[in-house]
């Protein structure tokens, strides 16, 4: 699909961002200075963006537009749960009000700006695992260009996070990549969500595992899935979906069969990035989902294309098809940077005249990506934190046009090695991002400068070949200092 520039763009920019570190080495304060200080601290505060923003979660429309959602989530999954009694979700996702709300102001997107299918599938112990299922309506235009969207679509798996993370909390990413002409399908793995806690072990209808087994992962007493918290939920949960996504009535997955499966494009692909990756389809996984998605890029051979969200992960794992890492630069806290040594997600304490390491985030993954002569990409949203692409009501931090950037970008990547769509180029070179944003009166249309939305401590990269032959090989896209 040829994609043209949209117009009517509304330029924005937050005021926070304005004071925080330059992008450019050239103009930023040294470590330890009184502007370098004050500097950090507005980075600080720009990662409760979302929280403080003008249209953020602490105003009185968001407030609203939760209170009216929370209560019908609840009493779906409550039914959902009812109508199938030996599949328990024993889980605060299916027990929590307000967990698996996801945006508020996205709540009319069913229907409006695409199709949303509710969809239950057993994975490979017999637990009940459910999602959603998004795709463009039928005629459906493309938001951005106007063109019309004709099907069967590329699909595309997104595999949530760990510590209780749920579906819906991605519905933003799926969303977006549906009415832009995919057949994505969200999912919560055995015992988040509302997926169901116990295995099927015995093949009968009551949930069942043998307690005298010896544990094959960190499952608990030779019971496949328990608890939750283990990669091997993340990394058979992938595998487990795509084999669902990918099902028909001629070959169901375990039983089951994807009820849109005619809107996936099963032509193979004629120019595939990877030998032999001919399925147009790409798996997404965020924090330990992440993991679990570098993991199943070298080994499915389905998988064309992959995205990590906070983090790309090359430890025990083979570069195999070209991989975007979209990393954060606070983990579930927000510190200042004498604490950004370490991880995002474990730091440690770092000299307060040195600051923090540039090339902190291409460890682990980029550089591995790019060692092994695999197409890749990082990028590193400017006060962005862990939380950054979960949509969680309230409690914890994240930027205000995190996800923003982060769409831009998976959008693009996504079209460039699955799609094959030639306008992606330039919407990954691009210095100025446009999204959709949701907001309480309906979807605004916003424009970003790339180099305000990425990170003044850490560098973002590309090493990448463009649709045409031309290679993309940036070490450090805004000069921080890598």
């Amino acid at each position: 699909m040829r994609r043209s520039r949209p117009t009517g763009w509304l330029v924005l920019a937050g005021s926070l961002l304005l004071t925080a570190l330059p992008a450019t080495g050239a103009e930023r304060p040294a470590p330890g200075t009184p502007a370098y200080l004050l500097a950090d601290a507005a980075n600080v505060a720009a990662a409760y963006g979302r929280q403080t923003a003008p249209d953020g979660q602490l105003t009185p429309s968001y407030l609203l537009a939760l209170n009216a959602q929370v209560g019908p989530a609840l009493a779906g999954q409550l039914l959902e749960q009812a109508a199938s009694p030996t599949r328990p979700a024993l889980t605060p996702g299916a027990l929590v009000p307000g967990w698996n709300v996801g945006n508020p102001y996205r709540a009319g997107w069913d229907g409006t700006r695409g199709q949303q299918v509710r969809v239950a599938f057993p994975n490979r112990y017999g637990a009940q695992l459910r999602g959603t299922l998004y795709a463009p309506l039928p005629g459906a235009r493309d938001p951005y260009t106007g063109e019309v969207l004709r099907g069967p679509f590329p699909g595309v798996v997104i595999t949530p996070g760990s510590v209780q993370g749920s579906q819906r909390m991605y519905e933003w990413l799926a969303q977006d990549l549906a009415e832009r002409g995919y057949l994505v399908l969200g999912y919560d793995v055995q015992g988040q969500g509302t997926s169901e806690t116990l295995p099927h072990t015995g093949g009968g209808a009551l949930p069942s595992c043998d307690p005298l087994a010896a544990p094959t992962g960190d499952e608990l007493f030779g019971c496949p899935g328990v608890p939750s918290q283990q990669e091997a939920n993340f990394t058979t949960g992938t595998v487990d979906a795509v084999d669902f996504l990918l099902s028909t009535p001629a070959a169901p997955a375990r039983g089951a069969i994807n009820p849109l499966w005619q809107l996936f494009d099963r032509s193979p692909d004629p120019r595939p990035a990877t030998p032999g990756r001919t399925t147009r389809l790409a798996v997404v996984g965020h924090s330990l989902g992440g993991t679990a998605v570098s993991k199943v890029q070298a080994t499915d051979t389905r998988v064309a294309a992959v995205v990590a969200l906070d983090k790309l992960q090359s430890d025990g794992t083979v570069p195999r098809v070209p991989a975007l890492a979209v990393q954060s630069e606070y983990g579930f806290s927000v510190t200042p940077y004498p604490l950004s040594g370490g991880s995002s997600i474990a730091p440690q304490p770092v000299d307060p005249a040195t600051g923090p390491d540039p090339r902190r985030e291409r460890a682990t993954g980029f550089d591995a990506w790019q060692a092994a002569g695999v197409d890749t990409a990082l990028v590193v949203p400017r006060a962005s934190t862990h939380l950054e692409y979960t949509d969680i009501p309230l409690a914890l931090p994240a930027s205000r046009y995190g996800q923003a950037v982060t769409s831009h970008y998976v959008q693009a990547w996504l079209d460039r090695y699955v799609a094959h769509d030639r306008t992606a180029d330039a919407r990954l070179t691009t210095e100025r991002l446009r999204y959709l944003q949701p907001t309480a009166a309906g979807w605004r249309p916003v424009s970003l400068l790339r180099d305000g939305q990425l990170s003044g401590y850490y560098c973002s990269a590309a090493d990448f070949r463009l649709s045409g032959g031309a290679r993309v090989r940036l070490q450090d896209v805004t000069g921080v200092g890598c």
